[in-house]
């Protein structure tokens, strides 16, 4: 049985820093964790179609490891499919975005999300509000870079610092969240920078995958 971590654009880099990112936390884990990188799937997921058009070749995706699987990770932050997915499955489903903010609000009062372009912040809005937790919500700005620009990691790492900056100085965070997958590798120095709790969204949800895992191993 193995928990799958399953990142819905193409970019194998992508999957790499996902991959990289939940390595230290396998030791915790009674199960593998697998991350793997759905091919039909665009470069980057970066528009309500993209987050739409993933959807069916997620769910077969995922279709072809439900006997196998201990727990699904849905490794975007826009969570697609999230809930076609939990339909479909018998085993525990978690979307990074979802995670991430529930993880958040255990750690402070006001969370921020560093997105990666302006046109991400209303599906952000839309999540943040059905989950009913607005108020908590700090702000959302963006680092207006693409996914594939992220790999510039010297520019990517300046805009972070500014966006983060702004996130604590000016909206008032006490915590931030990397609202991309493709941002798994700035986490550390980050937090260091900023001298506040940075939530990477695919630890957030592995770590809740391994606690759901033992938790069905109790009853």
């Amino acid at each position: 049985m193995t928990i799958y971590v399953v990142n819905p654009n193409s970019s194998q880099h992508v999957t790499d820093g996902i991959d990289k990112a939940i390595d230290p936390m396998r030791a915790a884990s009674s199960v593998p964790i697998e991350a793997r990188t759905l091919t039909q799937g665009p470069p980057g997921i970066e528009t309500q179609a993209h987050v739409d058009g993933v959807v069916a070749p997620l769910l077969e995706h995922c279709a072809a490891f439900e006997n196998d699987a201990s727990a699904f990770v849905v490794a975007c932050y826009s969570d697609p499919g999230l809930a076609a997915l939990r339909e479909q499955s018998a085993r525990p489903v978690i979307g990074i975005a979802e995670a991430s903010i529930l993880t958040a609000m255990t750690f402070g009062q006001r969370f921020g999300i560093i997105s990666i372009l302006s046109k991400s912040v209303p599906r952000h809005m839309r999540y943040v509000g059905a989950m009913g937790v607005m108020d908590r919500l700090a702000a959302d700005l963006p680092l207006e870079l693409g996914v594939l620009e992220l790999t510039d990691e010297t520019r990517t790492f300046e805009r972070l610092k500014a966006v983060g900056e702004a996130l604590r100085d000016t909206a008032m965070a006490d915590v931030v969240i990397l609202g991309c997958a493709g941002m798994t590798a700035f986490r550390t120095n980050l937090e260091q920078h900023l001298g506040l709790p940075v939530i990477e969204p695919c630890q957030a949800a592995v770590a809740m995958a391994i606690g759901q895992v033992a938790l069905q191993t109790t009853r």
